[in-house]
């Protein structure tokens, strides 16, 4: 429980100074729920909050620290490598002249006491631990971090303009950051001020300012700008961006948020030199879009050397135009949605904008706005003599990659920008003829926007259909039994037309339930149930014998004898294996085969196969589920830098080519119908699926040399790889939509990212590819960041929906591609996950027959569970086991089709071989001694989750509907909806857990007086130097290998990305040649890398 009386002294503190805080998630790390609540708070209380996201390098960190000069910096830290991360952030900081920034972190209980104690000596301020966060509270804890980093910097300004001339770039770029914080404090002595504008004006060097309506894209827009101003002038152009956001009047504090969509102001490629130079500006006390200390950085930003000055400002009103008096060239940017076209006089900037610019061009009624500013803009200006289509209006989307309309935008502003002084060298972009974006996004086609909407109007429609078919069944069967009652009183009372009336309105599928319903009972009465398939007959033996004697039935039938009853039970319950699959896609559990998937991924791929081979002992599948390590995660190779060091081989293994994929499984037959393998990684997923498809193939034509001592033929060849594809086991994580939402691993664009996507499907489909899926659609990851079940569930299977509706758009056949998918969810404690795979499997199954037509095989909804990671704690972590034990049981309970079980101490580290042993137990336990596990579908019947299940459905059906509203599931990512509604359901989780009003055993309550809360000496699950020198040095192996096929590799994996060609297709080529941080660098190129979110 959290020490109210330190929070309260805390609390009665107020800053003295503006305290500036730089906030993001380390290196490779996409878990930004904690960092997002602490940046809010922070903000809450009088804080400007420089937001850079997840996966930040600690360079990204101290360039933006420095260039923002702030006070500090606050790191959340969960993948592991966090002791080398926050050292090489104190050494650079040190190394550039910000030795007094203070550096807070935390990572829950994965940063262990001794650790803690090893970062303290190492000049890092504070690590929170789990029991800080209990002790203090998260309003504690922001309250002593601002306390801490109350320090007036005004004093490190310098004195004279001579260092702002500095030869060294970054030594003036250091100075320029002091001179502006102390500008801002309005502490600078009035004679330098004055010099500094006298210098400025002899200086020429334009200003574009960047202003527009909130939400507009101005950022992306600014930054895609910048990519094309480096990529045309060679990298040559010194640019200065001012980007300004509102403060709150409330608090005082402010989100600095523009910082984090920015992915072309870093040093490109070889290249050390820092040539841009971004700082943001709170408005403070202004009460305008403009900071008033804005003339005087401009100035200071002439002085310090650059080419150009850009000035992005917060969003502005109708009536707003304020940045025009402060710069030579203005932009105004806007989206299509601006209303009726009588709006546009209203619009102040249109009078003064040079160029405007209509971001967000894929919008329905682009080009009618296009049309209506053009000629708005020309009467503004009164430019008769030219046409409309002449106006400095451009259309453009700045989301999409190398998009046209941005180009020609960049293009149009150049002789402008030049006119105005600043130099130029010969272009290397192409000209542009059109003025606007000529691509158009069809993932999902905007005729398509409303398909959540449609789906939750199918399934209602089937609850209406089932209402009304029950109560006409019930009433034949009541007239019928009236008529006989009658008949035996010797009434005369005729009702046959009426039972007839009813008959006819009873359709032929609640016929045929209700006639076959005596078959079924008989079908499990027995003690067997037999099948015949092609002639052939599959006995599977229904009654397990107790020590008792008891009889305990595989699948109990309610007792029914009311055909409404029946009838309702069989279309919304009805058997395992039977639609709508409510209770079970298939039949009956395979014999033999549990559940159980391996888990395993830690160091090298040796030491995982080695992991595999032992917990797969004994075992007659072999499931083996893979974790990589946050490295290879999000494409990059290993690498000697710290930061990326640190995290090599931790919380997963390290996999940087096709040689460590044939060493990960080796032994295992990768085509053995009793082998099938789990890869949990999304954004380079298509790289690692070509790896781990290529080590399939070797794999057999390595048997087949070792069988018929030769090499195999062209045709044998083909004929093996044919073969393997289809025969494959497995599925690939690679759902790309649910790690913008939650997750984080996405490193390339959105958009082409799910066009690859849709390429694996059409190979798969191409090559016949039926035993592997194409995508796990996960709400595992969503429900990690934060999500409630009811949330996870909505925004996974909308995922799913979204992926059936874009590949139905690319030509693909509904049966062709829905058995590919698969899902996975996560089980936690509430009492939704009790019925969560239930209300999936109805909803995907009614939707997919009655709206999408699909056939039975299609409608099945076959999912992964695995035991909640958000419930571990680091506290009393023997309790965990517990936790995962019920929640494993609700899993079994509900036929999901896999399960993994956490160790009890993945709170703190890499599971060890004794944590995974006891994990692995659960489920073994729960399937081999529970008794009532013999049952297979022992949750039907109950009044609660039949009440839970409707509830949860209907919940689900809503959020559809919610989804709709904002364009369908790629609509409401673009505003953020599925992101802020995460965040908002983990900060009322996390403050719940803080104030004790969510009980949590061993944490908030009934805690052991007689423990600490995270033991100080724990086996911790660490990659060793000898593995990560291993990584590194089979690398450069490989490179050294192949360095005369991979650039020709890499080129025609480009080309095909450029013509639009099957990138996948190519990748498996690739994949034999190429590393994965090549072939991740290529991609970058041809289609664009992730643009964080706030």
């Amino acid at each position: 429980m959290t020490d109210l009386s330190i929070t309260q002294k805390l609390t009665e503190y107020k800053p003295v100074n503006k305290v500036r805080f730089v906030t993001a998630a380390s290196l490779f790390d996409g878990h930004d729920a904690s960092i997002n609540i602490m940046r809010r708070i922070l903000m809450a209380n009088g804080a400007e909050v420089v937001h850079l996201g997840h996966n930040r390098s600690v360079e990204d960190v101290v360039t933006a620290a420095l260039q923002e000069d702030a006070q500090g910096i606050a790191i959340s830290s969960y993948q592991g490598g966090h002791v080398e991360y926050f050292k090489y952030m104190m050494d650079l900081l040190r190394a550039r002249g910000g030795a007094h920034i203070k550096v807070f972190g935390g990572g829950g209980g994965v940063i262990v006491p001794d650790e803690i104690a090893d970062l303290h000596a190492y000049g890092v301020t504070r690590i929170f631990s789990p029991e800080d966060g209990q002790r203090m509270g998260l309003v504690g804890m922001i309250l002593a971090m601002i306390q801490a980093c109350d320090i007036n910097l005004s004093s490190y300004a310098p004195t004279s303009l001579a260092a702002l001339e500095e030869p060294d770039m970054g030594t003036r770029q250091r100075s320029l950051a002091q001179l502006i914080t102390a500008l801002e404090n309005e502490e600078v002595d009035p004679a330098l001020k004055a010099a500094l504008h006298k210098q400025a004006e002899t200086k020429r060097v334009p200003v574009l300012g960047i202003t527009g309506t909130g939400g507009a894209g101005k950022s992306s827009l600014t930054d895609e700008l910048i990519r094309r101003i480096r990529l045309d002038q060679n990298d040559s152009i010194n640019i200065a961006l001012i980007s300004i956001d509102p403060s709150r009047r409330k608090s005082g504090g402010a989100l600095l948020g523009d910082r984090i969509r920015m992915n072309a102001i870093m040093p490109w490629g070889l290249s050390t030199e820092p040539r841009v130079f971004m700082r943001s500006l709170a408005t403070r006390e202004a009460g305008s879009e403009i900071s008033p200390a804005l003339p005087d950085v401009i100035a200071a930003c002439k002085i310090a050397g650059f080419d150009l000055v850009m000035v992005e400002t917060s969003g502005i009103g109708q009536g707003d135009a304020a940045i025009v008096q402060h710069v030579d060239t203005s932009m105004y940017v806007m989206t299509p949605e601006f209303g009726a076209a009588s709006q546009l006089e209203k619009i102040d900037m249109l009078d003064f904008a040079d160029f405007v610019a209509i971001n967000k061009f894929d919008r329905k009624g682009a080009l009618d706005a296009l049309r209506d500013v053009s000629k708005q803009v020309q009467r503004n200006h009164e430019l008769w003599t030219l046409k409309p289509e002449q106006m400095p209006v451009y259309g453009t989307q700045a989301s999409r990659f190398n998009d046209d309309g941005v180009t020609a935008l960049y293009q149009g502003l150049l002789a402008k920008l030049v006119a105005q002084g600043m130099p130029l060298h010969p272009s290397k972009l192409p000209v542009v003829d059109s003025r606007f974006s000529s691509g158009k996004n069809v993932i999902v086609p905007p005729a398509r926007s409303r398909y959540l909407a449609e789906i939750s109007d199918c399934v209602r429609h089937y609850h209406r259909s089932t209402a009304k078919q029950v109560a006409l069944a019930r009433e034949k069967q009541q007239l019928q039994a009236a008529a006989k009652m009658l008949m035996k009183a010797g009434k005369s009372v005729d009702v046959e037309e009426l039972v007839q009336e009813r008959d006819n309105h009873l359709d032929a599928n609640s016929k045929q339930l209700l006639a076959s319903w005596p078959d079924m009972l008989a079908a499990y009465s027995g003690a067997e149930y037999v099948v015949k398939i092609r002639d052939k007959e599959i006995r599977t033996n229904l009654i397990f014998d107790t020590l008792s004697g008891t009889k305990i039935r595989k699948v109990a039938l309610p007792k029914f004898v009311d055909h409404g009853e029946i009838l309702r039970w069989l279309m919304l319950e009805n058997v395992p294996g039977s639609f709508p699959f409510t209770a079970g896609v298939f039949a009956f559990k395979r014999e033999g085969e549990d559940p159980t998937r391996m888990f395993a991924g830690e160091g090298d791929p040796f030491r995982t196969n080695r992991r595999f081979k032992l917990v797969s002992q004994g075992m007659p599948a072999k499931r083996l589920s893979t974790a990589f390590d946050s490295v290879t995660l999000y494409g990059a190779d290993p690498a000697v830098r710290p930061d990326i060091y640190g995290k090599v081989g931790n919380s997963g293994v390290s996999v940087a080519t096709l040689d460590d994929m044939k060493v990960l499984y080796d032994g295992f037959d990768l085509c053995d119908p009793a082998t099938s393998v789990s890869m949990t990684i999304n954004g380079p997923a298509p790289t690692i699926l070509a790896f781990f498809m290529n080590t399939a193939i070797d794999q057999q034509m390595d048997k087949f040399r070792t069988d018929n001592k030769r090499e195999p033929s062209a045709d044998e060849a083909a004929k093996i790889k044919a073969w393997v594809l289809q025969n494959v086991r497995g599925t690939v994580q690679a759902d790309i939509l649910k790690e913008d939402q939650g997750q984080n691993t996405c490193i390339f664009s959105t958009e082409f990212s799910l066009k690859v996507m849709g390429d694996i499907q059409e190979y798969f489909v191409h090559h016949q590819v039926r035993n592997f899926y194409s995508v796990s659609i996960s709400g595992y990851h969503i429900a990690e960041a934060g999500a409630n079940p009811i949330s996870q569930l909505a925004f996974t299977l909308s995922n799913g929906f979204t992926f059936v509706e874009a590949y139905l758009a690319r030509g693909m056949h509904i049966d062709d591609f829905a058995a590919n998918l698969s899902f996975f969810f996560s089980n936690g404690m509430d009492p939704e996950y009790t019925v969560l795979g239930r209300v999936a499997r109805r909803i995907w199954a009614v939707a997919m027959r009655d709206k999408y037509g699909a056939n039975d095989r299609s409608q099945k909804l076959k999912y992964h569970i695995q035991t909640s990671g958000r419930s571990l704690h680091a506290q009393e972590i023997d309790f965990n086991d517990i936790r995962t034990t019920l929640q494993a049981l609700i899993a079994i309970y509900d036929n999901c089709n896999s399960l993994h079980t956490n160790a009890y101490d993945e709170a703190i580290t890499t599971p060890t071989d004794d944590s995974v042993r006891r994990a692995l137990a659960i489920q073994l336990i729960i399937n081999r001694e529970w008794g009532l596990a013999k049952n297979e579908n022992p949750i039907q019947g109950s009044f609660i989750i039949e009440e839970l299940t409707d509830i949860v459905e209907e919940a689900v059906l809503k959020e559809f509907e919610r989804i709709a509203e904002r364009g369908g599931v790629l609509g409401a990512m673009e505003t953020g909806y599925q992101r802020g509604k995460i965040q908002e359901e983990s900060m009322h989780y996390e403050h719940m857990k803080h104030d004790g009003s969510l009980p949590i055993i061993g944490v908030n309550t009934f805690r052991n007086p007689k423990a600490g809360d995270t033991p100080q000496k724990i086996e911790l699950a660490r990659s060793t130097d000898e593995e990560k020198q291993s990584q590194l040095h089979r690398l450069a192996e490989f490179h050294a290998k192949h360095a005369n096929e991979a650039p020709a590799a890499l080129a025609a994996l480009q080309q095909a990305a450029i013509l639009d060609e099957n990138v996948f297709a190519q990748l498996m080529s690739a994949a034999r040649v190429c590393s994965l941080g090549q072939i991740t660098t290529a991609l970058f190129e041809v289609g664009g890398q992730y643009r964080r979110n706030m």
